[in-house]
């Protein structure tokens, strides 16, 4: 079980967040607290599983893909099983996600040109069991 993060934690996260490279005698003057400090607890949000991992994150400019959006699905009655296995099939759908309310799914898209979603989305639409799509283009990442 995880246990519950505090201030010094969150703010931990939100610094490794910024910079995953950070040393900790940064990261240790940043927080106001010892080097021993962070690494205890940089170990402890890791083994817990808070930390689920560290990687790279390209500048928008430098990604793979031209073009990403997100597509929110409408599935037809109360199963959407028969779609999402379709939809899995789409090459161009880095991850989909049911959801609550008014859509059913949400589709992270990932394509080559505006030409390449164009394509996506007539797949999407296409797909059996699929009532209605709204699609926004992602223009840039506040948050990563």
């Amino acid at each position: 079980m995880v246990a519950p993060l505090d201030d010094l934690d969150r703010r931990l996260i939100s610094l490794l967040r910024a910079n995953g490279r950070e040393s900790v005698v940064r990261l240790s003057e940043r927080l106001g607290v010892t080097r021993t400090t962070v690494n205890k607890r940089i170990e402890r949000l890791v083994d817990s599983g808070v930390i689920a991992g560290f990687s790279v994150r390209l500048h928008d400019v430098a990604s793979d893909s031209a073009v990403r959006a997100i597509t929110l699905v409408a599935v037809e009655g109360h199963d959407a099983r028969d779609a999402i296995r379709q939809l899995r099939g789409i090459p161009q759908i880095a991850a989909l996600h049911t959801t609550n309310g008014r859509w059913d799914l949400v589709a992270e898209l990932s394509c080559e040109s505006l030409g390449d979603l164009d394509g996506a989305l007539a797949a999407i639409r296409s797909t059996a069991g699929v009532r209605d799509s709204e699609t926004s283009i992602l223009l840039s990442s506040a948050v990563a």
